[in-house]
């Protein structure tokens, strides 16, 4: 894609940056894509890597203790909520 490019080719994008933004902003643009370029690539390499498990797996529905079902006579009629 850019096997074309060559020295006067750069430094006619490097004339029109500066007409653009002015020779102060240019330092400050380069460094805040360079910041950001290595905010975004240790984004990428923390997604790759598995977290560090500290707590056990969660038990599946089957293993969960389930409470006993009260079939008591004494619970009375169920009361109407409206």
């Amino acid at each position: 894609m850019f096997e074309n490019l060559s020295l006067p080719h750069l430094l006619m994008v490097l004339a029109v940056a500066i007409l653009v933004f002015g020779p102060k902003r240019i330092p400050e643009i380069a460094g805040s894509m360079g910041k950001g370029i290595r905010e975004f690539k240790r984004h990428i390499n923390e997604a790759g890597r598995p977290d560090p498990v500290d707590e056990p797996p969660r038990p599946l529905a089957d293993e969960l203790p389930r409470a006993p079902l009260d079939d008591s006579p004494d619970r009375g009629a169920p009361r109407r909520l409206l």
